[in-house]
């Protein structure tokens, strides 16, 4: 298992969830991506994008200046 951190911090709707997509799909089983964003359209786009690609996801973090989501691949292409 490996943790990858994605920085797309200054990036607007729809970025964040195009380059997660991206990012999510070399990842293996269980690998894990972190997901830093600044976008607040960013809560809804992600858990949906996850919705869609069946994958885990949980916001670790989230404040006035960002937010931080954990993805855990369930399965891998």
């Amino acid at each position: 298992m490996t943790r990858t951190t994605l920085d797309l911090t200054g990036l607007k709707c729809p970025l964040p969830a195009l380059k997660t997509r991206k990012a999510l799909k070399p990842l293996n089983t269980g690998d894990q991506l972190e997901v830093h964003c600044t976008d607040p359209l960013s809560v809804i786009d992600i858990p949906n994008l996850i919705r869609e690609t069946g994958d885990k996801v949980e916001i670790t973090e989230r404040n006035e200046t960002r937010i931080v989501f954990l993805i855990e691949k369930a399965h891998s292409p």
